[in-house]
């Protein structure tokens, strides 16, 4: 675990799958049947966490098939929402901060963000970025400053909570102060700021404007 002093900021922005919620059982059920069904070898899924589905499938698929095959995992995503559940810290950091100065930015498309969110009852920020929202999605730092700018905050002054090196990729060319969560990758493979083993080792402290933060370890 990295640590770093604390540091006043004034939104966060925080990562769906893997982060907030964990979706894993769901994720590995669908893709595993999309593999099987389009012939995909067993390691065709290595390093896709934390990238957007539509990415995942124009690096397998030929162009020809992209609508296809893309509509098919999206279908089987949507109807599998068992197993999902809240992460350890997530719910209390998330209402830790006002709805104004919190999002979350997420690689699911729209529909999969919402069916996510309800399946899990975590309290969903009024501001959701899916990668409907963008035309490049994580690694890339269009997501995040997205995020920012909804919120009406400089991307420097957000801290991004992530646990994939694709979005804390993001974050970090967007500017913004970066936290990794341990769970789908080892502390090893996270460069960010601060590395926490949960969301519940984060402290956050309002300022006299009852909207700024300070995480820490």
């Amino acid at each position: 675990m990295t640590s770093s002093p604390s540091r006043t900021l004034a939104a966060a922005l925080f990562d769906l799958d893997g982060t907030l919620i964990d979706s894993t059982p769901a994720v590995n059920r669908s893709w595993i049947r999309w593999g099987e069904e389009w012939g995909m070898t067993p390691d065709f899924r290595e390093g896709m966490h934390g990238r957007p589905a539509r990415d995942i499938i124009a690096a397998l698929v030929p162009e020809d098939r992209f609508e296809a095959a893309f509509n098919r995992v999206a279908e089987l995503e949507l109807a599998d929402v068992d197993d999902i559940v809240v992460l350890d810290g997530a719910a209390e950091l998330l209402g830790s901060f006002d709805d104004s100065r919190r999002a979350i930015v997420t690689s699911c498309t729209r529909p999969l963000a919402a069916v996510r969110i309800a399946a899990t009852g975590i309290p969903a920020p009024s501001v959701v970025v899916t990668v409907d929202d963008t035309v490049r999605g994580k690694p890339d730092p269009d997501p995040f400053l997205e995020g920012a700018r909804r919120l009406g905050v400089d991307p420097r002054d957000c801290v991004v909570f992530e646990d994939a090196p694709a979005g804390l990729a993001a974050a970090r060319a967007a500017g913004c102060f970066t936290v990794a969560v341990v769970g789908t990758h080892q502390a090893a493979e996270l460069d960010a700021d601060i590395v926490v083993a949960s969301l519940a080792d984060i402290v956050v402290t309002p300022t006299e404007e009852g909207s700024p933060s300070r995480p820490g370890d």
